[in-house]
């Protein structure tokens, strides 16, 4: 079922790509993006210093779509992205998976040179298919909308240059959905666990959501083919003062038309994920301390491959 994700998602993607060639860049509207499939292969036969067989494939998808016409101003991305590896005798395992919607109004304050703007913005994240700890492979900890996070506010934009802006949302509803109720019931994602008598018989289910109120402050960069991404957030009404951090980085360098080489990272801190620690880098997520905790989440994938370019974007 994991590479039949892939094999949709790439398509869906070279469907995009041919239809968006034709944008009318003369309109109110910018329209372009790119797509790559990264492989990656390590085969060994006999081989004195060891190792083993590998074999990895990632898809990435990310476009948008641009909207500015005097001084009203429409921003609406789209990224997602997929991964496969294999090591050893091992069968396929989920080594990257995104969804990330996101789209923002803006209205120019005072005058159409103003590079300040009213704003309201909405936020989506989740992933596609199920996630298993590593050290077992078969407990569930993740699915489609477990989690899923969902971001709406309405504040200001800073727009100093073409490439960069700075939002901030004073009042911003941030919602939680954990839509597996095992995972629910375990209280995992910050919602509210199941509660149990002293017999271990569940009394009430977990909650499959949690809202939040706070405030949410982005800075975006994006010039040519790399974006970067900071967003903060912190709750009113529970610890405030804790900062919820995602930081991520995308960068695609065109070798030829249709091959690429590109690089993500992402950085993830949110107090209500309690996780173990990756002690040695080797992907294993042990209990650390006798216990799980809030900790800093990185990831980064490299790759390359096939890639495709489409639409325009005035720089």
């Amino acid at each position: 079922m994991n590479k039949k994700i892939i094999i949709a998602l790439f398509l869906c993607s070279l469907a995009f790509y041919s239809k968006s060639q034709n944008t009318d860049t003369t309109s109110y509207w910018q329209v372009g993006g790119v797509s790559a499939l990264t492989f990656s292969q390590v085969s060994l036969t006999n081989w004195a210093a060891g190792g083993q067989n590998s074999a990895a494939i990632n898809f990435h998808y990310g476009m948008f779509m641009d909207h500015n016409k005097d001084r009203l101003k429409w921003h609406n991305s789209l990224n997602i992205a997929y991964g496969l590896i294999k090591q050893g005798s091992n069968d396929f395992e989920k080594s990257d998976d995104k969804i990330d919607v996101h789209t923002k109004i803006g209205y120019q304050i005072n005058t159409a040179n103003s590079k300040w703007f009213f704003s309201a913005l909405m936020d989506f994240k989740t992933q596609f298919a199920e996630g298993f700890d590593p050290e077992d492979n078969e407990t569930l900890i993740s699915d489609f909308m477990a989690p899923g996070y969902l971001v709406i506010g309405t504040g200001i934009d800073y727009h100093p240059s073409e490439f960069l802006s700075f939002s901030y949302v004073p009042i911003t509803g941030k919602f939680t959905f954990v839509r597996v109720q095992e995972l629910a019931d375990n209280g995992d994602y910050g919602v509210t666990p199941a509660t149990f008598d002293d017999n271990g018989n569940k009394l009430t289910d977990g909650e499959n959501s949690r809202a939040e109120l706070g405030s949410f402050f982005r800075a975006k960069y994006h010039k040519g083919n790399y974006e970067s991404r900071l967003e903060l957030f912190t709750n009113y009404l529970e610890n405030f003062g804790d900062v919820d951090i995602n930081w991520q980085n995308a960068l695609v360098m065109q070798i030829t038309k249709v091959l690429s080489t590109n690089f993500f990272t992402q950085l993830i801190y949110d107090k209500d994920i309690q996780i173990g620690a990756d002690d040695n880098g080797d992907g294993q997520i042990l209990e650390a301390d006798g216990e799980f905790r809030d900790r800093v989440q990185f990831k980064s994938v490299i790759g390359v491959g096939l890639a495709f370019q489409f639409g325009h974007k005035k720089e």
